[in-house]
Formats: structure tokens, sequence, C-alpha cells
């Protein structure tokens, strides 16, 4: 009867593992190039009292065996990278990859970011830069004098420096991409970093070799379906419920134990 206690106890602790990860879909459904993330569980160990196939009598064996199983628990959280919807801004300095792949960021601490989040600005410096101040890789530095600056598909980026000038290429950005994006960690402020699980980074030129192209003027948008999340909500609360009730009905069952004289 305790094992009931515990393993009921598990399924509650999964499925607020769950509503954890639900909730943070649904506080990033407005984050641009947010990923969804989706929980992913496993069954524990069993306590088997009998082994399937062992034998059952003279010639014969048992076809199943008893095994009584000890629960479930979080076994992975697993990151949805579907392209979200695109968001049309007219900024010059708003980008979307339309398709797989990653902008370079350079962190503070001089390592490498990814980030999906094109959202980008201007320092004092003229340089590009994301929300935080770190800047894109490769170094894009746009002079004051420009008229107007131009992110090409393929990644070139063009300026304008006068009404009978014309334009120059001042850099070539890249896109990478992973074997395994969803191995990615995530580092918060929409930055991705790379790990063992997600492989080496594979830099592309925009457009070539499975990555997407570069779009000027729009930024994606979450790929967080609201719909789906609250769907998603009421089956885990259902489900969280459940195992509550598994938990009162054993401590019934132990009680009536108890009072029998």
């Amino acid at each position: 009867m305790l094992r009931s206690l515990n393993t009921a106890a598990t399924g509650m602790a999964a499925q607020q593992e769950n509503m954890d990860v639900i909730a943070n879909n649904i506080a990033n459904s407005q984050t641009a190039g947010f990923k969804k993330s989706r929980a992913e569980f496993e069954d524990l160990l069993y306590d088997t009292k009998r082994e399937p196939g062992s034998v059952a009598g003279a010639n014969s064996y048992s076809p199943n065996g008893v095994q009584v199983g000890l629960g479930t628990r979080t076994a992975s959280v697993q990151k949805n990278f579907d392209v979200g919807s695109a968001i049309t801004t007219k900024n010059p300095l708003d980008l979307q990859i339309e398709g797989p792949g990653f902008f370079q960021i350079l962190t503070p601490d001089g390592q490498t970011a990814y980030t999906r989040d094109g959202s980008f600005k201007k320092d004092a410096q003229g340089r590009v830069v994301d929300k935080n101040g770190n800047f894109l890789v490769p170094e894009v530095t746009i002079p004051p004098d420009a008229s107007g600056v131009e992110f090409r598909s393929n990644g070139e980026v063009v300026v304008y420096q006068g009404p009978n000038a014309d334009p120059s290429t001042i850099a070539q950005l890249d896109i990478v991409n992973f074997v395994n994006p969803a191995g990615l960690k995530s580092l918060g402020k929409n930055l991705f970093g790379q790990t063992p699980a997600s492989g080496q980074a594979i830099t592309n030129r925009p457009g070539l070799n499975g990555v997407g192209y570069i779009a000027q003027g729009q930024i994606e948008a979450s790929n967080v379906n609201i719909v789906d999340e609250m769907v998603d909500m009421i089956k885990a609360q259902r489900a969280f419920e459940t195992n509550s009730k598994v938990i009162q009905t054993s401590d019934q069952m132990l009680q009536s134990i108890n009072s029998m004289r």
C-alpha cells in the first residue's frame, strides 16, 4: 500500500515539472525567436516478483511474469525548433532567418552564443548589437554618414552613403547550424550555447547547405501556440489531480486496515 503512495507522488512531481515547462512556454508566447519546449517522461524501475518466462510448473512457463512499476520521472525537456511566423516591422536592423540556422552573438565573457532573435540595434559607435549590447558576429559597423543599410538575403551587408554614391559592401553575415539543435543549452536572454549533444557549429552562407535566407525588416515570432498550451495545461492538471486522488484513496485504504479489530 505504501508503494502506491510513493508511486502517485512521483506522478504529481512529474506533472508539476510539466506545468513548469508549459508555464514557461506561455510566458514567452510574445518573445521574439523563442522556441517552445515539451516535457518527456519515462517509467522508473520495476519491482519484479516473477520474471517473465520463468518456470511456473512442470513444463510450463509464466507468459508475462509479475512486475509492479514504481512511478515516473521527467526524462528530458525537448526543444521544438519549428520556425515561428514572421512579424513585419520595416526596421532595417530587424532580421529573420527564413529557415534553419542561428545568428552568432559575442557574449561579454568572449564566448560565442547563438540566437534566432534578430531584433538588432546600433550602439554609440554604429556597431550592430542585440538587445543586451552583445555584438553580432562577424562585427558589423555602420558608418555615421550612411543614408541606408541593406541586409541582403545571401548575408551581404551593403550601405548607401549618398544619393549618387555606389553602394558598398561592409560585411558578410554567415548563418550557423547544428547536427542536433535540440541539444543546445538555453542560456536565457534569447541565447543558446553549444554542447556536446548539439555538435559543433557548422557555418554556411545564408541559403546554402540547408540553412535559411536572411530577410530584412521583419523578425521571427515565438512558435508557441497558446491554444495547444492551454490544452496541455488542462491535461497536466487532470493528471495531477488523478495522482492526488490515488494518494487519498491509498490513505483511506490504510485507514481502513488500521481500524480493523
